[in-house]
């Protein structure tokens, strides 16, 4: 602790309060990251910026996910809220049209996982991960933002815009893209992917529509310009999440504001304007940029960044909800042996497990934009037992070191974007 530290902490005269953890954030990391840890019968404490329900992009699960709800006591909480079910994804470029399901994960002797997601609204799935926390004894409060940060081994705090205090045995910063502890700490790093930027929206969608397979994320790119993409997502009640990425100066040059770039972007995709029509829109244009991030740590002195917080990739292959609930999964019993008095590696048990994952979706995610993924996707016909090992990591299995595709991912692609090639 420096001396600044001290003397902050001697002179404030804000109301303090304590607790054994403090998480920043009640989406799906803090929530299950919460749920954890009063399981186990520590003290939590979330802070909240947001008032719930609330908008939420990241509409599109994997299995993964699924397994470690199951894993954390909130499987049946999830399939409580009558979700669209989800087998897969369907490419789209021009006039070709792949599927990759979900349940076909199995390669040579390695049994198949779990194939089951759903596609939800998060506004929905996020309350009700937060208020399962709150049933198992969680204190969440909403609306209240994290202004300061005193980093310390044994009792970190944070100074909150209520005019209060909150004292911890560790912070938790599950704040996702608002990066609180990042911010505040001034770790962040560039991060190794190129800037993008996404215009999104919920639009009205008939139960049937000719040519749609609603139990899959459709995801097109256009074949003259693969590098802009987009998906649609079903949704239950009659809607679907729409959404596009690509540079933002790509954007750009489709219109002077966002409504009228969504508008011509569908038209720059045919069978998107087929599917669709005219589609009613839900809800505002919604844009985000630059929402690529790094921390140079996931921990430190009495914190631990949890999920987007410390690192967000690309939204190409829906991996956001399913690195921060793995994330949860990890820390928590960590959390639970350290503040039982056992020593913790959060480099060795935390860091390099989940980024490991990471790395592995971040190999998928250049092979996207670079072309050697679409390559092998739309190859007529690859090898299946090749093509098992990359539906698991599509699944959401990129921690699985079985697989010769999480061992050396980005070797593994270039030679098979050679051999489809």
């Amino acid at each position: 602790m420096t001396d600044a530290s001290a003397a902050l902490r001697q002179t404030s005269t804000a109301p303090l309060a304590t607790t054994d953890i403090a998480i920043i954030g009640a989406g799906p990391a803090g929530a299950v990251a919460a749920c954890r840890l009063r399981d186990a019968g520590w003290q939590v404490s979330v802070i909240e910026a947001s008032h719930f329900p609330r908008f939420s992009i990241g509409e599109s699960l994997l299995p993964q996910c699924l397994v470690d709800l199951d894993q954390a006591g909130l499987g049946e909480t999830v399939r409580a809220g009558d979700y669209q079910y989800k087998n897969g994804a369907r490419f789209r470029c021009g006039e070709e049209e792949r599927d990759i399901l979900f349940p076909d994960n199995a390669w040579d002797e390695a049994p198949p996982r779990p194939g089951d997601a759903f596609q939800v609204e998060r506004a929905d799935f996020d309350t009700r991960l937060i208020e399962a926390a709150q049933a198992r004894g969680a204190q969440v409060r909403f609306g209240i933002r994290v202004t300061g940060f005193t980093a310390d081994d044994q009792r970190p705090e944070l100074t909150l815009d209520d005019g209060s205090r909150l004292q911890a045995r560790l912070v938790l910063d599950a704040s996702g893209f608002a990066r609180v502890l990042t911010r505040q700490l001034g770790t962040a790093r560039p991060p190794r992917l190129a800037e993008r930027r996404a215009l999104f929206t919920h639009v009205a969608l008939p139960e049937h529509v000719p040519g749609l397979e609603r139990q899959r994320i459709l995801i097109g790119m256009h074949p003259s310009t693969p590098a802009l993409w987009y998906w649609l997502i079903p949704l239950r009640d009659g809607k679907a999440s729409l959404g596009f990425v690509g540079t933002p100066e790509r954007l750009a040059s489709f219109g002077p504001d966002d409504d009228s770039r969504l508008n011509a972007l569908i038209d720059h995709f045919p069978e998107l304007r087929t599917l669709l029509g005219q589609p009613a829109q839900l809800r505002p244009t919604g844009s985000l940029g630059g929402y690529s991030s790094d921390a140079v740590r996931l921990s430190g002195p009495g914190y631990v960044l949890l999920g987007n917080a410390g690192e967000f990739l690309d939204p190409i292959f829906s991996s956001g909800v399913t690195v921060a609930i793995r994330s949860a999964m990890l820390a928590a019993p960590l959390v639970d042996r350290q503040l039982s008095g056992e020593p913790v590696d959060w480099d060795d048990a935390y860091e390099r497990p989940l980024r490991k994952g990471l790395e592995t979706f971040r190999a998928f995610v250049d092979a996207w934009y670079d072309g050697r993924l679409p390559t092998i996707i739309f190859h007529p016909d690859p090898p299946g037992y090749l093509r098992r090992m990359i539906c698991a990591v599509l699944a959401g299995y990129a921690w699985d070191e079985r697989n010769p595709f999480v061992q050396a991912p980005g070797r593994r692609l270039d030679t098979l974007a050679q051999l489809c090639g």
